[in-house]
């Protein structure tokens, strides 16, 4: 019995252990972040603390009985409805490995020893994590020394980095869209923007004969910008538009301008382009944007805008929605004229623009107008997806969560603004549900807590000829 409580114990830590490295790969691997930002404070509870309790409270043989058959069952299928499951990468195999490793090393001097007063479950926990970290560290020193002598030996390479409080991955992807009837251009891949995944990218997916590289930057905390800028060195910096997205995180909009514009740091930089929400005083180096833009036509079937360029007004049209991405490619223009293509060119590559997916993707349906804008998280892309749709002559339904990592006010304007256009609003996940449910009319509102049923509830709510709008999708942990 003695073998089968050592046993038990084993898998309950490593249980612990797969919570943990969950919590943290979706955290960026911060572990202040797991604890103090967590947008489900109760799952560390439920699938943490409360079994030690349980561990430390009760006899073995009891413990036993309570793991398999109430906790066990409990976390896994706790982990089956993920809608983001760990993902088994080098970094999270080494941790399970090295926790699984003291785990059992820890076990054998107990058993070897006999000396152990209580059941060692927090110390393995703590130093696979400490351990883990210090070895990660190293890795990324050494890879990112690597990935630093590769850009340098690559003597041509032009560098494009983007950085914005929303809309940069859909300026990288549009500027790719662009240049590469041009040049040999390669991106950053999905949304790929920290230093860590750059990193990673330039030392093993980035082409060698590569013209242009467009890389996309985020940050979460100040410097995130600068380190991003000190290892690429871009000669082209572009700072889109600049607002309180991730405000809980840098507290002042004042801290966000400040760490997007470590961007413009750049050694190497020739050209700055940036937004004129960003207060920079005038520079030669510096473009602003978008300087003289007129939007003549937004709809369904695309945008239709003017800009001033060397005097002379311009004509465009892109088969995209969303007035906001004249902006977008009011920054392509500028960027793509400095590296050397031609209007016409440029005009030629906006008629062949596609949409990037899941960011106001227009999809035809089973009878049903589906636009997909799950990916947009900022309040003034989702309210211009709630004005495009509002000029649909059919039922219209929203999907939601609301805006995540923004202020009430937001929301409630949000709210506000899908109570006038919408006949259903179905909000998902419970971080804003009172707030929205609080400002839209009670007979069109649907609360999801679990959006595994979602897919029924469409089933359920929605017939031929309707409307249905995808307006961010946070994942189930928020």
């Amino acid at each position: 019995m003695e073998y089968f409580n050592l046993f038990t114990e084993i898998i309950f830590i490593m249980a612990l252990g797969w919570y943990l490295i969950t919590n943290l790969q979706w955290y960026n691997y911060k572990l202040d972040r797991v604890v103090l930002k967590h947008h489900k404070q109760e799952w560390h509870f439920t699938y943490f603390v409360f079994p030690i309790l349980i561990f430390y409270l009760l006899e073995p043989i009891a413990f036993d009985i309570f793991f398999y058959v109430f906790y066990a069952g409990l976390f896994y299928f706790w982990n089956k409805r993920l809608d983001r499951p760990l993902v088994l990468t080098s970094r999270v195999k080494r941790f399970l490995a090295i926790l699984l490793f003291i785990t059992f090393a820890i076990q054998a001097l107990c058993l070897a020893s006999e000396s152990c007063s209580f059941s060692p479950i927090f110390i393995p926990l703590i130093l696979a994590y400490v351990i883990s970290m210090i070895l990660e560290k190293l890795f990324f020193i050494s890879f990112k020394n690597q990935g630093k002598k590769r850009v340098q030996s690559m003597k041509d390479l032009k560098i494009v980095a983007i950085t914005a409080s929303y809309g940069k991955t859909s300026m990288k992807n549009y500027l790719y869209q662009v240049l590469r009837h041009k040049f040999i251009t390669y991106k950053t891949p999905r949304s790929v923007n920290t230093i860590a995944g750059i990193v990673l990218d330039v030392n093993r997916d980035l082409p060698a004969n590569t013209q242009v590289y467009i890389v996309e930057a985020g940050a979460r905390q100040e410097g995130d910008i600068l380190e991003i800028t000190e290892f690429l060195e871009p000669q082209y910096c572009v700072i889109g538009s600049v607002g309180e997205q991730h405000i809980e995180y840098f507290k002042t909009l004042e801290n966000i301008i400040r760490t997007k514009s470590e961007l413009l740091q750049s050694p190497r930089m020739k050209k700055g382009f940036v937004h004129e929400s960003v207060p920079l005083q005038a520079h030669p180096s510096i473009i602003r944007f978008p300087d003289n833009l007129n939007i003549t036509h937004s709809t369904l079937n695309g945008i239709w805008f003017d800009v001033q360029i060397n005097g002379q007004i311009e004509h465009f049209h892109a088969p995209l929605l969303g007035s906001f991405n004249a902006i977008n490619l009011t920054a392509v223009i500028h960027v793509a004229l400095e590296l050397g293509m031609s209007l016409d060119e440029i005009k030629v590559a906006f008629e062949k623009l596609e949409s990037v997916p899941h960011r106001l993707q227009l999809i035809k349906a089973g009878g049903k107008v589906i636009v997909d804008d799950s990916f947009n998280g900022n309040l003034e892309g989702m309210l211009e997806a709630v004005n495009i749709c509002s000029s649909y002559e059919g039922r219209k339904i929203i999907v939601t969560p609301g805006l995540v990592e923004s202020t009430d006010s937001a929301n409630i304007l949000l709210a506000k603004e899908i109570n006038k256009h919408f006949d259903i609003a179905i909000i998902t996940g419970k971080l804003n549900s009172h707030l929205l449910s609080d400002n839209i009319d009670k007979e069109k509102v649907i609360i999801l807590k679990d959006k595994s049923i979602l897919e029924d509830t469409l089933a359920k709510q929605t017939r031929t000829g309707d409307l249905i709008l995808f307006a961010n999708d946070a994942p189930n942990f928020i």
